[in-house]
């Protein structure tokens, strides 16, 4: 039976959360509930679904290593691509390009609510 991974992530700002995974990542707005009661997003690219929850003044994510508890890996076909249009936007890469010791090579990025992302190739 295939299982499929869905992330909630509860940001400060909805609207922060909008314009770094749709306008800046690609993401597809798929459900826009931010003027509900409960405001809520559902993000969707390929086959990764983020949704996103209001959740204002969660501390200082600054302080913490990935900032927020997690560290989301989202596997690419064109890794120095997808760097390159992210830093192009301005958005400041957190690190550059390594390989790492298990032989893949990832760089990573810090959403603006202290989210790690991590950007990997696929593993062939």
């Amino acid at each position: 039976m295939p299982t499929n991974l869905r992330l909630e992530i509860f940001p400060a700002d909805l609207n922060a959360t909008v314009r770094f995974y749709v306008d800046l990542l690609g993401f597809t707005l798929v459900s826009d509930r931010r003027a509900d009661e409960q405001p809520y997003l559902a993000l969707e690219r390929d086959a990764v679904r983020i949704g996103a929850a209001a959740r204002p003044g969660q501390g200082n994510p600054a302080q913490r290593r990935p900032p927020t508890g997690v560290e989301i890996v989202l596997e690419v076909d064109y890794l120095h691509a997808e760097r390159d249009r992210i830093r192009h936007a301005g958005w400041p890469i957190e690190e550059d390009i390594v390989r790492r010791p298990w032989g893949l090579q990832d760089f990573r990025v810090i959403d603006p609510d202290g989210y790690y992302l991590r950007f990997t190739h696929r593993a062939r």
